[in-house]
């Protein structure tokens, strides 16, 4: 390998952070363009896992490194969210934990992941979902989670758990949402109160206050709920579920309900 070749290559990693995928967007910034890749992974500098995706040879890279390239590399508007989110900040405790699990990815309308991505054998399947839930400040309820070398953004656990209450009852069962609300009674009022009135799916305001009155949480009794938009009429999301009086939303019932 040429000296200047080989110089790139030392530069490259030693920029390039453990754990993470590196794209050609960014293999361009020092200087590494398609035709000098392909001599760095005939050389074994670079391996290839898809098309426009490589890693360090022999570093093991997971979900997260490939989900960091998606934003920080590629500048997709894609983050960590629902369960994966409160799993990922150590709230999942509802969560499945087995490997056959889900990763749960929420973008923006019509933003697209890389095939590279989707067809990489990440050890979970991805569940990736364009909702437009939230209205105004795109990152909004999002935050930085460190994984040792990098950063990935993540829901935070008032945004988190709002996600799947979205896809009730077609892709996402109240049953499944209730306990990991549950194990929420320290969410913050006023980051709820922000992504309440933000929010535009009515069935998913609904959901939430009512699960977190049922669930007893004292940051209810901090929301101003004059200021959101409930709808009207009732909504029968739960098959055979009980209507929640305040709210006008089934819920599942209770097994003193029963």
């Amino acid at each position: 390998m040429a000296g200047e070749s080989k110089s790139k290559i030392n530069r490259l990693l030693r920029l390039w952070p453990i754990g993470t995928v590196a794209t050609p967007t960014w293999l361009e910034q020092p200087g590494i363009y398609q035709q000098l890749a392909y001599e760095y992974e005939r050389s074994g500098w670079l391996d290839r896992i898809g098309r426009g995706a490589y890693t360090r040879p022999g570093d093991r890279v997971e979900w997260p490194g490939g989900v960091q390239a998606i934003q920080s590399q590629l500048r997709l508007r894609v983050h960590v969210g629902g369960k994966s989110a409160l799993e990922t900040c150590g709230l999942g405790h509802f969560v499945p934990m087995d490997k056959g699990g889900y990763l749960y990815l929420f973008g923006s309308p019509n933003q697209k992941l890389p095939s590279w991505f989707l067809k990489y054998n990440w050890g979970r399947r991805i569940s990736y979902k364009m909702p437009n839930l939230f209205s105004g400040d795109a990152d909004l309820g999002l935050t930085k989670h460190s994984f040792s070398t990098f950063d990935v953004q993540v829901a935070t656990p008032e945004r988190a758990i709002m996600e799947p209450l979205h896809l009730v009852p077609k892709e996402q069962r109240v049953e499944e949402a209730a306990p990991l609300m549950g194990g929420l009674g320290n969410l913050r009022p006023k980051m709820v109160q922000k992504l309440l009135e933000h929010c535009q799916s009515v069935k998913v305001k609904r959901l939430f206050l009512a699960l977190a009155e049922r669930c007893e949480h004292s940051w209810v009794r901090r929301l101003s709920l004059e200021k959101l938009d409930l709808g009207k009429g009732k909504r029968a999301v739960v098959p055979g579920g009980i209507l929640d009086p305040k709210y006008l939303v089934t819920l599942p019932r209770l097994k003193k309900e029963r």
